[in-house]
């Protein structure tokens, strides 16, 4: 029964890898003179200028068959939707796209419409190297944790600037838990020129490990969630240059973990955007939920 039990995982994992590996990530560049400028408003002072940067972050559950079914329809709908509010000129200026996996999902992406798309880490993308000792509990073939990658990372970002530069950075072998080990997860940059703006603009995106959905032990999803928010500040730290603003969202899977919640913010030294918009002559909006006192664990 435990073999085959093994076998099916195998077979489940073996129809994952030829689903998802059919479509090229989605990539498109621009041309530096296509970007339009933002618009600009100068402060009472006469000397003060400031733009605004509208950034979204959007998982998208482009997951492939067997994993998940029945999206691509509504894949079809996201990227029509992001592609009309393009058109009238209400769209995001920046996605940070997460789990762009299925084919449906990368055209999607495309069909949104955006000048410059970059994809984050492949399959084949190097593994940071920061952690060698195991994890809680035992590693389960059932469970996905068989130590092959057979996707990339499903990270994409869109933007309406033209992007300079990317980097990609696969989290270690060590510091993933469960199902969540068959994707090459990790973060990436993407440095964009907005016209007007002196300098450029540094946006990370990222997916880390799930917690009931990597179908593993607390502890372990847990210590895989600890080393990658490490491992992503490192990436940061060694990509991010201190003269130019940051933005760093995707899809963190903190939703109601206070644990998680401060590991993250142990090694995250940035302002979270909720509680920067919280204080008085903000001039920033978040489109999330704002229920309880801390509405970053709610969301």
């Amino acid at each position: 029964m435990r073999y085959s039990g093994v076998f099916a995982c195998l077979s489940l994992v073996l129809s994952i890898a030829v689903t998802g590996c059919g479509t090229a990530p989605p990539l498109r560049r621009m041309a530096a003179e296509a970007a339009s400028a933002p618009t600009v408003r100068i402060a009472p002072d006469g000397v003060t200028r400031t733009a605004t940067l509208s950034v979204l972050t959007y998982n998208v559950e482009g997951l492939g068959w067997p994993a998940r079914s029945g999206r691509k329809q509504d894949l079809v709908r996201i990227g029509a939707h992001l592609a009309a509010l393009r058109a009238a000129g209400k769209a995001p200026d920046v996605v940070l796209f997460q789990e762009v996996f299925s084919g449906a999902a990368k055209r999607a992406v495309l069909a949104s419409g955006y000048p410059a798309i970059v994809p984050g880490p492949r399959r084949t993308t190097l593994h940071i190297r920061m952690f060698t000792d195991k994890l809680p509990h035992r590693a389960k073939l059932r469970k996905g944790e068989i130590g092959v990658r057979l996707t990339g990372s499903g990270l994409v970002i869109a933007s309406r600037y033209l992007v300079l530069l990317t980097r990609s950075q696969a989290y270690g072998r060590r510091s993933c838990a469960g199902l969540d080990c068959l994707a090459n997860k990790g973060v990436m940059l993407a440095r964009i020129a907005v016209p007007g703006v002196p300098v450029p603009i540094d946006l990370y995106d990222t997916h880390m490990n799930s917690r009931r959905a990597s179908h593993v032990a607390e502890a372990r999803n847990l210590a895989a969630h600890a080393r990658q928010v490490t491992e992503a500040s490192a990436f940061i730290d060694a990509s991010h240059d201190d003269r130019y603003p940051i933005v760093f969202g995707g899809d963190f899977n903190m939703r109601g973990s206070q644990d998680r919640w401060e590991n993250f913010t142990r090694y995250q030294p940035m302002r979270l955007v909720h509680r920067a918009c919280m204080e008085p002559g903000s001039d920033c909006k978040v489109h999330m939920s704002w229920d309880g006192d801390e509405p970053w664990v709610d969301t």
